[in-house]
């Protein structure tokens, strides 16, 4: 697989595979999630102009993931990461994590940080094998701490929800 800078015009497809890649959410009894609906077309409309949307595309040059990128109190927040389900277990998340940390080293941020489920084997678990670790405490940044709170507020698990980092060097 390769990856680029989205395209504007793709951006109704990131949207596609964001819900996509929900549907396993449900198998584990987690429809909540899994019904939520992807990022609101602006704010990607925004990201996207700002180079913060990278996709994962095929050999037909069409989108099957994608890492959406902002900045969380001096680093790389990975906001969202999704990848088609029939993409799955091939390398695909791990490679746009890979190219957002050599973005945000390029930047000269120190670390790639996101907040995800602790207990779900595709977030939590997934992230630490990607070179992630769990922020305890002192260490969860107030911006990070704002994150779990909106998401709390959206009816997320708080204490199923963490805040993890990785060093980008």
């Amino acid at each position: 697989m390769r990856s680029r800078t989205a395209r504007a015009d793709e951006l109704t497809e990131v949207q596609r595979i964001e819900v996509a890649s929900g549907a396993p959410f449900r198998e584990i009894g987690m429809t909540d999630v899994a019904d939520m609906p992807p990022l609101p077309l602006d704010v990607l409309v925004a990201a996207q102009r700002d180079g913060r949307v990278r996709v994962a595309v095929d050999v037909a040059d069409r989108p099957v993931g994608f890492a959406l990128v902002d900045l969380v109190d001096g680093c790389a927040h990975v906001q969202q990461l999704s990848v088609e389900p029939a993409y799955a277990r091939r390398g695909i998340g791990r490679g746009l994590l890979d190219e957002v940390a050599g973005w945000a080293a390029g930047a000269g941020l120190p670390a790639l940080t996101l907040t995800t489920f602790r207990s779900v084997p595709w977030n939590g678990p997934y992230y630490a094998r990607c070179g992630f670790r769990e922020l305890t405490g002192a260490e969860v940044t107030p911006g990070l701490a704002g994150l779990l709170a909106a998401e709390a507020a959206l009816g997320l698990d708080p204490a199923d929800r963490v805040a993890m980092r990785r060093p980008v060097a």
